[in-house]
């Protein structure tokens, strides 16, 4: 397994292209079409039967990462769709096994190296520059945003690492949001509450003034996965950009904006440079009266928000023969950007409270990668009867937006599901084992989390959380042993066979 990118020759620098090149060195890891494309709906129509998977409407699939090279109405553009939507892939992108994501992201956390600003005639994403300010700049002509659905309010960026810096202290923070194109200049910027980014947008608005941002578009998958942790392990006032140096063990290269006073990723494919206006909402169907917004993790299309913040869009800069990166909201592209960094987000806050306790964390894709982990529990001895109850807690500690913890012990494989759900079959009673946790806020876009649901919940956006309990009593232990079968060398009955 090639480990190329996450060691980068001293030097060197890494982007969405090298990350295209190290795919395409494995089977079934990557393809690209010439067949003209419509980014209205039809584009991620197709990736919905090659490779989505996730919480996508059936039928769907685990596929190769998918380049459509031409997009129809830009014809400078290309599309890339699906890069992170197979856990495999994202571990080839950072070179680890797929089962130590987590240890690699915990570990990168605290080796983090802080991004470093370079000229501008060495950022390539300001190849070519278009300015606001020039006659026909319009962005729904000038990139092809698509919309996941014929229903969607409109085109949205689905993968854009918006990065901006508070006002008061300097202190950068990047995060992904939800972007919807809303005229030539205008993108409204959807934001869950208690995100940072909102906090320096605040923080501007309360002074009378618009807040500088950028959105970079085709990254180093490196930067993608760190920019989805979340507090307590990042705090606010911790740049993110940070643990993509620790992942890749060199400084994330920015380059300032061309039009805006603020930071852009120096390597991406493109780049927009604007502003959050202060005081200037606009609906977010504005040009639909649907209702709906666009697919999101969960499964179900989000609603429309009814006042949202713009992003007056001041220039575009992109490469020569631009990318422009995408996802489906569902799939198993956006599960893996928020599971993984969660997984390594809980390991670390049990290891430091309960050592050796918890060999592995899996946030699987059905759990929309925030709803559910599942933890694998190492009971060393009587004295941790119990313990892992309190494992379970601390996950929810390290991570508000999560719903539902299962507990599983060490001879259970947390990433396969038939083994979590058995262990449920057969080591699990609901009236002992289930430990609920009513009235606690989670996320918004869970839409169970609501009144009309349930009478025991007050708001929207409340829930019960739920631990359940899937691990064998210490004294019981003696009872619950796998049958053993004898070790065998099946390359001597089926050459060639990949033993797991």
């Amino acid at each position: 397994m090639s480990d190329l990118l996450s060691r980068p020759e001293e030097g060197a620098s890494f982007d969405l292209r090298a990350a295209i090149d190290l795919l395409k060195q494995y089977d079934d890891e990557y393809i690209e079409t010439n067949e003209p494309v419509d980014p209205a709906a039809e584009l991620s129509g197709v990736y919905r039967y090659v490779g989505a998977g996730g919480t996508v409407m059936r039928p769907t699939r685990t596929g190769p990462a998918m380049v459509f090279n031409k997009v129809k109405g830009y014809e400078d553009f290309r599309v890339l769709i699906g890069l992170l939507a197979s856990r495999q892939r994202v571990a080839r992108l950072l070179g680890v096994p797929k089962e130590k994501l987590a240890q690699l992201l915990r570990d990168s956390v605290h080796h983090a190296i802080a991004p470093v600003v370079i000229p501008r005639e060495r950022a390539a994403c300001q190849e070519v520059v278009h300015l606001a300010s020039d006659e026909g700049f319009d962005i729904r002509t000038l990139l092809p945003a698509p919309t996941n659905t014929p229903e969607d309010a409109g085109p949205y960026f689905t993968l854009g690492m918006c990065y901006a810096a508070d006002p008061e202290t300097g202190e950068h923070d990047v995060t992904i949001h939800r972007l919807c194109v809303q005229g030539k200049d205008e993108i409204s910027m959807y934001f869950v509450p208690g995100r940072h980014l909102d906090q320096f947008r605040i923080k501007a608005e309360q002074a009378g003034k618009a807040l500088p941002i950028t959105i970079s578009i085709g990254v180093d998958p490196a930067i993608e996965i760190g920019a989805c942790f979340e507090p307590p392990t990042t705090p606010l006032g911790f740049d993110e950009l940070a643990i993509a140096g620790g992942l890749r063990r060199r400084a994330v290269e920015l380059v300032q904006g061309v039009a805006v006073d603020a930071r852009a990723i120096a390597h991406a494919e493109i780049v927009i440079e604007g502003e959050l206006m202060p005081n200037y909402r606009v609906q977010e169907d504005q040009h639909t009266h649907s209702g709906k917004a666009m697919p999101e993790f969960p499964g179900y299309t989000g609603e429309a928000q009814a006042a949202v913040p713009v992003i007056k869009v001041k220039a575009v800069t992109h490469r020569k023969n631009p990318i422009l990166q995408t996802c489906i909201g569902p799939s198993d592209e956006h599960t893996n950007l928020a599971g993984i960094p969660t997984e390594a987000s809980i390991l670390d806050m049990v290891e430091r409270a309960l050592p050796g306790l918890v060999k592995n964390v899996h946030c699987p894709s059905p759990g929309t990668g925030k709803y559910m982990a599942v933890l694998q529990i190492n009971k060393r001895g009587p004295q941790d009867e119990g313990r892992q109850r309190q494992a379970a807690l601390l996950a929810f500690s390290a991570f508000s937006e999560l719903k539902h913890v299962f507990l599983v012990d060490e001879d259970v494989d947390v990433f396969d599901l038939s083994d979590v759900i058995w262990a449920m079959t057969t080591r699990y009673q609901a009236d002992v084992d289930t430990i609920t946790i009513p009235g606690v806020r989670c996320h918004p876009l869970d839409p169970s989390q609501d009144p009309a649901f349930s009478p025991s919940i007050r708001a929207h956006g409340i829930t019960c959380k739920a631990i359940y309990d899937c691990t064998v009593p210490w004294n019981l232990k003696g009872n619950f042993q796998r049958s053993q079968f004898m070790e065998v060398d099946v390359n001597r009955f089926i050459p060639g066979f990949s033993q797991p």
